[in-house]
């Protein structure tokens, strides 16, 4: 039985606050977030309003990212400067000049009385790198940033070692080894994403997660979805499998990319290291051909009774995606089944039971910005924070929407304010939105996999846009005189072919 949003989403008094929600705002303690001992005039140039950092200028947030015998920066802030600093400056200029303030900092520690305070800044130093590899370990890919990292670290272990020489043997280069520690866990990352980039460029087909798209109508007896797999919950629970397995690909960094690289384009410059990194576009291309597999499913059905059928079992899959909170997958069903090709066969659609998907379109209403969709993604998203289940937890917002919201929010704020500084509190939005997205897609799928249904909707061919309408006026011919040309201009393709 369908359920509507308030029984499927419901409601809860619990506000929803992200990791970067309450940290951002809370007045930060002495020693942990309130930067003090070495630091230097620049700290001067961060504006706070009610504990919170709102703007500053590009040299003192970056100074602030960098821990003092007495200071270490909150994660929230870390997590949210090293994700934005790339729309200014990329990774590698940005850590060649922490690692000039560390050596700063460090020569004057050295010459001054507080000498005996450098082991505890040394290892703050490797905290702040450890946290910036395993947040965005996918930097150091470019070889100036590895490079930068080891110049670093093997100051920062120098230093250690020098301490250490009056020391007993067993106290002798701690920091050495959180560095060595480091830097496998670095290298074992980049090893893995190395692998899984192979692995899906050897699998790539022209279609990116599709098997040969058809020109032409396959042998009716070829198998259809129905013949794997008969109940709808079944499908979208694989459907959910395949979107978590996509959708965990993407790293923070990828979204911040899209805004570069529309930067990039706005100013006209070419921006190489900002293209649409492979993770976007795989997802991206899931969705489109999820919807083009639903109208090839549709259309290629000859007989009108199975071609209603399979319309419901779609509109069913679809209400099954709602309910679970796999948005994603639910708008490129109700795509699929708006496609020209398969909304204008009306004699099909008037042995439909529409009234679920018309509930469903009613989710998906464009107007005043997707509001309906907007409630049914807050009430998941609070159901996902107070989850006693791994079912509970999945949220799949719609993906094109998500991006066009962040890109959306990057437009209405300028980078800048009027006095030069960093606008700040536009990047720790943009941060709290990406933050609870990532989380999002950190959740483990409860359902079981089934190979053979996901092999089905991976490799099944589908129709060309030309393809799924000789299909279409096939099924229902062609009522205006519109469609009558289009019908004549394909069939005059199709004799020319022959």
């Amino acid at each position: 039985m369908f359920l509507e949003p308030q029984e499927a989403m419901p409601q809860t008094s619990v506000v929803f606050s992200s990791i970067l929600g309450p940290n951002c705002n809370r007045q930060v303690q002495p020693g942990m977030g309130e930067r003090g001992g070495g630091a230097s005039s620049g700290s001067k140039d961060l504006i706070f309003q009610d504990g919170r950092l709102t703007s500053g200028s590009l040299e003192a947030l970056m100074e602030h990212l960098v821990p003092t015998v007495d200071y270490y920066p909150d994660r929230t802030y870390i997590f949210t400067f090293l994700l934005s600093s790339r729309v200014f400056m990329p990774p590698h200029d940005l850590l060649a000049r922490v690692g000039q303030i560390c050596l700063e900092q460090r020569q004057q520690l050295e010459a001054g009385p507080e000498k005996a305070k450098l082991k505890s800044f040394s290892t703050k130093i490797v905290q702040l790198l450890k946290e910036w590899t395993e947040a965005f370990p996918y930097d150091f890919q470019d070889e100036k940033v590895m490079a930068e990292l080891k110049a670093i670290a093997h100051r920062v272990t120098q230093c250690d070692e020098y301490l250490m020489q009056p020391r007993p043997s067993q106290e002798n280069g701690t920091v050495k080894k959180a560095i060595a520690q480091m830097i496998q866990s670095l290298l074992l990352s980049l090893a893995a994403r190395s692998q899984l980039q192979e692995l899906r460029e050897k699998l790539r087909s022209p279609v990116v997660d599709k098997g040969p798209v058809l020109k032409a109508k396959p042998p009716a007896a070829q198998k259809d979805i129905l013949g794997v797999c008969s109940d709808p919950l079944v499908l979208a629970q694989q459907l959910t499998h395949i979107e978590l397995e996509r959708v965990n690909s993407i790293r923070p960094e990828d979204l911040m990319q899209i805004i570069s690289h529309m930067d990039s384009l706005d100013n006209h410059r070419c921006r190489g290291d900002m293209t649409k990194t492979f993770s976007l576009e795989a997802y991206d291309n899931w969705f489109n051909c999820l919807s083009m597999l639903v109208a090839t499913e549709v259309c290629r059905v000859v007989k009108k009774k199975h071609r209603t059928r399979m319309l419901e079992f779609f509109i069913d899959v679809a209400r099954e995606c709602f309910n679970i909170g796999n948005f994603n997958s639910m708008m490129a069903i109700i795509s699929g089944m708006n496609l020209s090709p398969v909304a204008r066969l009306k004699k099909t659609w008037s042995k439909v039971k529409t009234a679920k998907f018309d509930v469903l379109e009613h989710h998906m209403d464009p107007s005043s910005n997707f509001c309906n969709y907007r409630t049914a993604l807050q009430g998941a998203t609070q159901r996902s924070q107070t989850a006693n289940s791994s079912r509970e937890k999945i949220v799949i917002p719609v993906f094109n929407l998500f991006v066009k919201d962040i890109y959306f929010l990057h437009k209405i704020h300028t980078n800048h304010l009027p006095n030069g500084h960093i606008n700040f509190k536009k990047f720790w939005e943009i941060s709290r939105q990406i933050h609870e997205f990532m989380t999002w897609t950190q959740v483990e799928c409860p359902f079981e996999k089934d190979k053979k249904i996901q092999s089905y909707v991976l490799t099944a061919p589908i129709y060309s846009e030309e393809a799924l309408f000789i299909a279409s006026f096939e099924s229902e011919g062609p009522e205006n005189h519109m469609e009558k040309d289009s019908w004549k201009a394909l069939r005059t393709t199709l004799l020319n072919r022959a």
